[in-house]
């Protein structure tokens, strides 16, 4: 038996999981996605669009979810429909629809993918993913400092013994 993904509806949004991180998308209707895309990549390059990290600008584009995703497994996922109220069905197609084939800014940490999609379905630019690679640094650097301060700790009780 085979799983059958059901069809998105305009104006979702598209959750592509990339080989290290994930790629976002909005449903457009009949197979096509609009999404961020920097200059030179082809549609479907996987791993190989991690390259856009390394780019300031980005291309708008229409594609079909399919060639977008390339071997990539992707689902739908309004994740923030129970806190924010999605914008009209018709006005999240239209702004789409509108911003192809411009070129915009993009950075990595305030205006990627994820926060380009959000800003279309519901008006607020929001990126999960750069939210949780924050929080992780900062309880990593948390950890590594007390294991520092731990670390002096023990050395001068140490010293204070001999």
């Amino acid at each position: 038996m085979f799983y059958v993904r059901p069809e998105p509806k305009p104006g979702d949004l598209i959750e592509i999981f990339r080989p290290f991180y994930r790629h976002w998308a909005i449903y457009v209707g009949d197979g096509y996605v609009v999404h961020l895309a920097p200059p030179t990549e082809v549609a479907g390059a996987g791993a190989a669009s991690v390259m856009s990290a390394l780019t300031d600008k980005a291309i708008v584009k229409k594609e079909l979810l399919y060639d977008v995703a390339g071997s990539d497994k992707y689902q739908v996922n309004n994740k923030h429909d129970d806190k924010y109220s999605p914008l009209p069905y018709s006005k999240i197609i239209q702004r789409a629809e509108e911003l192809v084939g411009q070129e915009v800014l993009y950075k990595l940490t305030s205006e990627n993918c994820e926060h380009f999609v959000n800003e279309l379905r519901y008006g607020v630019a929001r990126s999960d993913q750069v939210r949780d690679v924050v929080i992780a640094a900062s309880v990593a650097g948390m950890g590594l400092a007390a294991m520092g301060l731990i670390g002096v700790m023990f050395s001068r009780n140490k010293r204070q013994k001999q």
